[in-house]
């Protein structure tokens, strides 16, 4: 049985996940907004599975026969400078979450709470994922820097990124 505070907790990050949804599908807007239908596609695959794992939480939560509470969220960013600032506030975002889910996978161990400790588990390995396909874009954006082509064969291969729900 979760504590108050464990289930709390929980919520929080559901509730952040959605956030993170949100936040992507600005970034996606700004891309669309500059002409880069491929950036903007990337991040709305991004939003898409973002909400799929708040959808874990709100699953995971009422398994354990706790309530899902779902609450209100701030704006997210919708101001970039370029595609590279889009993808690096997105790498400060996701380091972000790992802290997060680092806190409450500490709090389900001190709890001795194994059942969320497992489900912590996958989310702890997806932001190992999440960071390093960022900084990977980013070493990318950074390596090309005004070469036009390389930038629009980076945009089209990111345009054909799709989310598949089974694989999360």
């Amino acid at each position: 049985m979760v504590t108050k505070e464990l289930a709390k907790g929980l919520n929080d990050q559901m509730n952040y996940e959605f956030y993170s949804a949100h936040a992507y599908l600005a970034t996606a807007a700004y891309c669309s907004g500059e002409g880069l239908d491929g950036f903007a596609d990337f991040f709305l695959t991004q939003a898409e599975e973002e909400r799929s794992h708040a959808m874990k939480f709100y699953n995971f939560i009422n398994d354990l026969g706790e309530r899902a509470i779902i609450t209100s969220m701030p704006t997210p960013n919708n101001d970039f400078s370029s595609v590279l600032d889009s993808f690096e506030k997105s790498l400060e975002h996701e380091k972000e979450v790992t802290k997060r889910i680092y806190k409450l996978a500490d709090m389900a161990l001190d709890q001795r709470e194994h059942a969320t400790m497992t489900f912590l588990n996958w989310f702890i390995e997806e932001q190992v994922e999440e960071e390093a396909t960022f900084d990977n874009l980013i070493q990318k954006l950074q390596r090309i820097e005004n070469d036009s082509n390389a930038f629009y064969m980076l945009e089209a291969e990111l345009g054909k990124r799709r989310f598949d729900a089974s694989e999360n």
